[in-house]
């Protein structure tokens, strides 16, 4: 698969995501330290140039490991990290987007993985249902952010396409984060708009919410039927079939697993039929 630029990067599709690296709720440190180290190197060592990170994962968690466990980074590595949010002593997600929170927690991200700029940064919106003032605020601090060269791009996540048309009036946007799926395609309009504009489009949760059970996408009956025939796992399956949607399309698969960080990264040789992809798009509809 071609790659696909991020930033002032070009990126492989199959990246990885730093969310499951903390402890259960990403909250606190790992349950085995070593393990999630051996995984950071493992993925670098398959190819894997952009990792998807957070500072409130753990809080103060995630970047650490990334840091311990690649540090000095291949010229090639993508760090991409995101703001908006908090987490307090309970582990509950709480609301930081003011502009000063924004470049206080990039600062943060920069001090935490020791490096001097940032590919991208995302900022993560809570409970916004359109574009208003303090979006553009927000925007005005990420813009600054980036001019001043802490960060390579700008990125945007939980985001509605009035969103996404009213930053691209004042500013490029590198990339997008929204919840996409097979169940869940509420932001195709969004997705659509990211293509036509080469924007790179990282959905999350693309295996289906972790919240929801069952789970409406691993437990579909097609992408069972199709693991079957393929003889690869239904997590191989349905994150196939998300790379088929569009070609900038970037998944970051999180996982603690070295096996399961290999079974991800081999997604890029799964090649479903036509057949297949068809009835797959049929699911949501």
């Amino acid at each position: 698969m071609a790659p696909f630029p991020l930033g002032p990067f070009s990126v492989a599709r199959i990246g990885y995501g730093a969310m499951q690296l903390p402890g259960r709720g990403v909250f606190g440190p790992p349950r085995d330290r070593d393990a999630a180290l051996a995984v950071l190197r493992r993925a670098v060592e398959l190819g894997v140039n952009h990792i998807d990170t957070a500072q409130f994962y753990g809080p103060d968690v995630s970047n650490e490991l990334i840091r311990e466990a690649l540090y000095p980074y291949p010229e090639n590595l993508a760090l991409v990290s995101k703001v908006g949010t908090r987490r307090d002593d309970t582990g509950a997600w709480l609301p930081a987007g003011e502009p000063a929170d924004l470049r206080r927690d990039i600062e943060t991200n920069l001090r935490s993985l020791e490096v001097d700029r940032l590919a991208a940064v995302n900022l993560r919106l809570m409970d916004s249902d359109g574009p208003d003032q303090f979006f553009d605020d927000q925007l005005s601090a990420m813009i600054a952010a980036r001019d001043e060269g802490l960060i390579g791009g700008i990125g945007l996540s939980e985001i509605t396409f009035e969103h996404l048309q009213h930053a691209l009036q004042r500013t490029e946007i590198a990339c997008v984060q929204n919840e996409f799926n097979l169940a869940n395609r509420s932001s195709a309009s969004v997705l659509k708009e990211c293509a036509k504009r080469g924007i790179a489009f990282v959905p999350f949760f693309p295996l289906g919410s972790a919240f929801a059970e069952p789970n409406p996408v691993l437990g579909n009956e097609l992408v069972q039927r199709a693991a079957d025939r393929f003889h690869r796992t239904t997590v191989q399956v349905v994150l196939a079939w998300t790379l088929t949607v569009a070609p900038n399309v970037l998944l970051i698969p999180g996982t603690s697993s070295i096996q399961h960080l290999e079974e991800n990264v081999a997604v890029a040789d799964v090649e479903l039929d036509v057949e297949t992809v068809a009835q797959l798009n049929a699911v949501a509809a």
